[in-house]
């Protein structure tokens, strides 16, 4: 079991960059814009620490808790759970990257110094060099299109 809980717990924290990449291309950036527009203005236009982009935090730790809370009432359930934990470890994981490595919100670490993180880093301003929402590109995350990788020459 504890093999079938790590699979699954491992699958969902995978499938969530999937459901965050097709949340941010076709809910963000299409009816849900009014939350996420704040996001991609720049600083010196923002009122205060929170951003209306923010509210998408709940849209995600709901139905995590709901995994908690029904996969935790009946042992044949046990395994919703797990989706709860997978989607709280991306939860984690995004909040660490996009927030705290990326934008810088909190600064509890500066800079990585991988070809990896320079890719997400090039990846993601090349997604808010759009400041529009029709323009977007590169809505993911953890998965970088390979051009990200590629030194810029000048």
């Amino acid at each position: 079991m504890v093999l079938l809980y790590t699979a699954i717990t491992l699958i969902t924290v995978l499938g969530m960059e999937f459901v965050a990449w097709l949340a941010h291309k076709y809910l963000m950036h299409k009816w849900l814009w009014v939350w996420h527009e704040d996001h991609h203005k720049p600083h010196y236009e923002k009122k205060g620490f929170f951003e209306k982009n923010d509210l998408f935090f709940l849209v995600f730790a709901i139905p995590s808790m709901l995994c908690y809370i029904f996969g935790s009432l009946f042992e044949e359930s046990r395994w919703i759970l797990f989706v709860g934990i997978g989607i709280s470890i991306y939860g984690l994981i995004y909040f660490l990257i996009h927030d705290v490595y990326i934008h810088q919100r909190f600064k509890w670490f500066r800079q990585l110094d991988s070809k990896y993180s320079r890719a997400i880093l090039r990846a993601h301003g090349a997604h808010h060099a759009k400041t529009f929402k029709e323009d977007g590109e590169s809505f993911g995350l953890l998965i970088v299109n390979p051009k990200y990788f590629l030194r810029n020459k000048k």
